[in-house]
């Protein structure tokens, strides 16, 4: 989806020299970046309001729970869902919110310097390992998948790589010019086999109950 949307080629047609300056995005990222924090922003808010439900009905059941694997309320229920000592999803309503407000900025024009855009890779970085802390917790020691949880990861595993991307073609990361070739060619795959892992891991976790 969003990488159908990105724009290989630099927005200024160059790259920074030496990581210095304030550079824009092409439309393709901006889009990227509006349409992953949105569907995160979606995420997090439907989870939030089920959260609430759930604190005033115990016996309430989220239309995402489906059956023993797909059940969003086990999720809920879990020590994992509040470990800053409130719930994940409340997380995620500010930072996928900031997302969007970059994306937009960037649509509309918007150039950033280097220390801007190494913060915004550290956040999609923060993103994309705790998410994978929660993958982890999920399959292996809560055993139970929450759908809007999986778009949520999904979301931030693309702003992630592209983020990155964005940072290696101008220069605000260090890469090998082979490495920022090879990625700007072929920058749809290093997500797409990232979630793709990810699927498999699910599949496999769950192989009698998906196949019986």
């Amino acid at each position: 989806m969003a990488a159908a949307a990105v724009d290989v080629a630099p927005s200024d047609g160059v790259r920074a020299e030496g990581g210095r300056g304030a550079v824009g995005a092409g439309r393709g990222f901006a889009l990227t970046l509006v349409i992953t924090g949105f569907a995160g922003l979606l995420a997090a808010w439907v989870i939030t309001l089920d959260k609430f439900h759930l604190l005033e009905d115990p016996d309430f059941s989220p239309a995402c729970s489906i059956n023993p694997v797909v059940s969003c309320g086990n999720i809920m229920e879990s020590d994992q869902a509040g470990v800053f000592g409130f719930p994940n999803p409340m997380l995620g309503l500010v930072t996928y919110g900031m997302v969007i407000a970059i994306g937009m900025g960037l649509l509309a024009g918007a150039r950033y310097r280097r220390w801007f855009w190494l913060g915004l890779q550290a956040g999609t970085l923060f993103g994309v390992g705790f998410c994978t802390w929660l993958q982890y917790q999920s399959l292996y020691e809560i055993g139970a998948l929450c759908l809007w949880c999986c778009l949520a990861w999904v979301a931030t595993i693309v702003m992630f790589w592209y983020t990155t991307l964005h940072n290696v073609r101008h220069g605000f990361l260090p890469a090998p010019e082979g490495v920022r070739r090879t990625f700007e060619e072929f920058h749809w795959l290093v997500p797409a086999v990232h979630i793709g892992i990810i699927g498999m891991l699910i599949l496999t976790r769950w192989w009698d109950f998906w196949t019986s």
